[in-house]
Order: C-alpha cells, then structure tokens, then sequence
C-alpha cells in the first residue's frame, strides 16, 4: 500500500508505539488520525486527533464516525496488569478486556464496511508474545492477546480476496511506559527491550509490503514454534528460564 496520501488511524497515539508508529505515518506523508485520551498529547505528534476512551463502546462509535473511511487501521491501544489472576480486581479485569480486546474488535467492526466496499485497506493488530505462549502472573492479559490472534487468523479468512489485508504484529518486551502503567517494572535481563520505534517501523513495513505476520523482533518467531511443535519441552523449558 502506498502511505503517501492515504488516512491511517492509530489507537493509543499519545504514547509508546502508538506515538512513534503515527510519527513515523505522518513523515512517510499519510493522513493520520491518532486515537487517545490525551488530546494535547495526540495533537504534538501532527496528528488529527480523536478523543476516546477504549473502555467505553459508545465513545468508541463516535470516535468510528468521526474518523469516517480510514484506508489503514491500527489497533495499537492496551492495558496491561501482572500478578496472580486471584488478586485481580473485578473492574481492572474488565478494563483489560475491554480495551484489549473488545476495542479492536468493535472499532474494526465500524470501519471494515467502508473497507470491503473500496476493495482495498488493511487491519493491523499489535498483540503480544504473551498471546502465543502465555506467562506467569500475565494469565488476564495473555488471554485478551491471545483473543487478538484467534481475531486476526479469522478476519484473514473472512477478507480473503476482498483487496483488504490483516496483519499481527507480535513483539516482545518493549522499552515504553506500559511496564510502570501495570503496576510491576520488567526486571529481567533477558530479552532485552526494544525501542518503541522498532516495533512502529515493523508496522509500517507490514502495511508497505501488505505482510499477514511479523515478529518483533524476528527471531520471537521461534518460542511459538517450540510451544506448538513440542509444548511439553516449551513448559519445561519456560519453568527453568521464564
């Protein structure tokens, strides 16, 4: 798809890799429309802001309206929690699944029509390692990402031959303010994070070269390999190194 020209909405503008991947649309000549709650924030990016919040399906219509027909769609936007699923409080469950999961589907549900109908655009959805695989104390958050790739492999069958494409995008840990938001700070050493701007490149190279998966970075490939070919070994291994 060519960018130059073409309207490209992006959830979660305001930060992250929302931020840097409508940065990198509005360099590449693409009208952006940058989805968030922090208007200033969206507007600072030159951006067209869209004032929402993905917890609430009424301001999500609206936001879909307001945006009108988008050629590329990014549903970027998350919540995130860690620690033991009991401790996990009724309403933060609810936000995790609403603005992970039930978001994207409804906002893709509001744009795809005008999709389908021009023949052409493309659906990118940034899920999480964690939604092939799972993680310890991740077991809410792994569930709404895992429910983005089981999205992606159905609307892909769905659009086949319509000129509209899917595509998830899959990274690891990444090096933005997600971690301190869900209340526990990535400690590990390894994999080491990468740059919100990586994973913002990887999108945009996706829609350019109209490609179904991408791994961020590319050898994340390899875990859900191992979890479907051999998921015994992947637990034990998993067990001993985490």
């Amino acid at each position: 798809m060519e960018l130059r020209g073409a309207t490209c909405l992006v959830t979660g503008g305001s930060s992250g890799i929302g931020r840097a991947t409508v940065l990198r649309l509005v360099a590449d000549g693409a009208r952006v429309l940058a989805l968030g709650r922090d208007e200033a924030a969206l507007a600072a990016t030159g951006a067209e802001p869209i004032v929402c919040d993905l917890a609430d399906p009424a301001a999500i219509e609206r936001a879909a309206a307001q945006a009108g027909v988008v050629d590329v769609l990014v549903n970027n936007a998350g919540a995130g929690w860690a620690g033991p699923l009991a401790k996990l409080e009724g309403p933060a469950l609810e936000t995790l699944v609403r603005v992970n999961l039930l978001a994207p589907l409804q906002l893709t549900r509001a744009l795809l029509p005008a999709m389908l109908a021009g023949g052409r655009g493309r659906v990118v959805l940034v899920g999480s390692i964690v939604g092939l695989v799972g993680a310890r104390d991740e077991a809410a958050y792994a569930a709404t990402k895992g429910g983005l790739v089981a999205f992606a492999a159905s609307l892909r069958q769905d659009c086949r031959g319509t000129g509209v494409g899917v595509t998830l995008v899959t990274p690891g840990v990444v090096a933005t303010p997600f971690f301190d938001r869900r209340g526990r700070p990535y400690d590990r050493r390894f994999p080491r994070p990468v740059a919100a701007e990586a994973v913002a490149d990887a999108i945009v190279d996706a829609v350019r070269r109209d490609r179904d998966d991408v791994f961020v970075p590319r050898w994340l490939a390899l875990p859900p390999r191992i979890h479907a070919l051999a998921p015994r070994l992947y637990r034990a291994l998993a067990a001993r190194f985490g």
